[in-house]
């Protein structure tokens, strides 16, 4: 049985790739920053479907216990890249530590836990990664800067990783939700013309579900997708491409 990680996991998109990844056999285990329980359902609902769970904890912002979760996923064919951070400051108010907090859990942390598991990768010759990028890469928020730059600096190590690791079969992605109706954005999304003006903006007209991104991930974890790697997929509506 191989095993996946998927950080970000006790909700929202993490949580629906954490079940989804459950449901094609694989052992998941899910990741918070502490043990709540939002975290531990997520593990019982995949052991309710007859699958693997185990937990593991870290504040990625931290790069002490980053670099302590890297030292626990060695034997990892699947890493999932889903955990982020992101605050809402104009550009002038940006301070240090949201900056740090950000880049640390959005790119620094990502790497660090890709070099921890790719020598298992290597060693077996097959592995999975995939980080769960924006829709901010191509249509960035005024008031998430460096949200939206750690984002495409994460796609930018995608495409660099990818060429570097086909050889060893690995292949290397980055999947880019749109707007996904999750607990992050609902407050937001609860003003009625805050919601219509997000809506206008999506061509198909309706915000993406957890789901929507869990398929592809399914996808792109799988052997069907061998020949896939270095893209940036859009789940998006199309609002990338306006």
């Amino acid at each position: 049985m191989k095993t996946a990680l998927v950080t970000g996991s006790s909700r929202g998109i993490g949580k629906a790739i954490a079940l989804r990844l459950a449901k094609d056999g694989y052992k998941v285990i899910v990741h918070g920053v502490r043990e709540s329980e939002k975290l531990i359902k997520t593990a019982k609902e995949i052991e309710a479907l007859g699958g693997a769970a185990e937990i593991l904890t870290a504040n990625l912002c931290n790069l002490s216990e980053t670099a302590a979760l890297a030292e626990k996923i060695k034997e990892c064919d699947i890493l999932v890249l889903n955990a982020s951070l992101q605050y809402r400051n104009s550009w002038e108010n940006i301070t240090l530590k949201e900056c740090e907090e950000q880049l640390n859990c959005n790119f620094v942390s990502s790497l660090l836990l890709i070099q921890a598991a790719t020598p298992f990768m290597k060693q077996n010759k097959w592995g999975r990664i995939i980080t769960i990028g924006s829709v901010q890469e191509a249509k960035p928020h005024p008031d998430m800067l460096i949200y939206s730059s750690s984002k495409s600096a994460q796609t930018s190590m995608v495409k660099s990783l990818a060429l570097q690791l086909a050889k060893d079969g690995i292949t290397v992605n980055n999947v880019a939700p749109g707007v996904i109706y999750t607990d992050r954005n609902v407050e937001a999304l609860s003003d009625p013309e805050y919601a219509k003006i997000v809506t206008d903006s999506i061509p198909v007209g309706f915000y993406g579900e957890p789901d929507d991104c869990a398929g592809m991930v399914s996808l792109l974890c799988s052997d069907e997708a061998r020949y896939i790697t270095g893209q940036n997929i859009f789940i998006d509506g199309g609002k990338g491409i306006q």
